[in-house]
């Protein structure tokens, strides 16, 4: 078992939803996020979060799922990102699960 994780704009839920459902998961969750940042950099473009008085409303969606979906899931999300160059992508990560109750 995996926990399967993406993080986007708010205006990009309905993709992530849409790459979920393709790659077989059809159970998760979402929640908001807001991201804070020292001013340490200048481009905004190069970071997820911004910094300052700007900020990005974002969403985190998440779920438990075989390690096969996960693995899909992310193949789905990189060839979205491929495909539509934004200035900020889908970022996704797999955790192992390595107990449960």
């Amino acid at each position: 078992m995996k926990l399967f994780i993406t993080t986007c704009l708010n205006d990009d839920k309905e993709a992530v939803y849409k790459l979920y459902r393709q790659a077989n998961i059809n159970v998760f969750s979402s929640t908001s996020l807001t991201g804070y940042k020292p001013h340490e950099k200048s481009d905004l473009l190069q970071d997820w979060f911004a910094s300052g008085e700007e900020h990005f409303n974002s969403i985190m969606v998440l779920s438990f799922t075989s390690d096969e979906n996960a693995l899909s899931g992310l193949q789905l999300i990189k060839e979205y990102n491929e495909g539509n160059k934004s200035a900020f992508l889908l970022r996704a990560f797999i955790l192992p699960v390595e107990n449960s109750i």
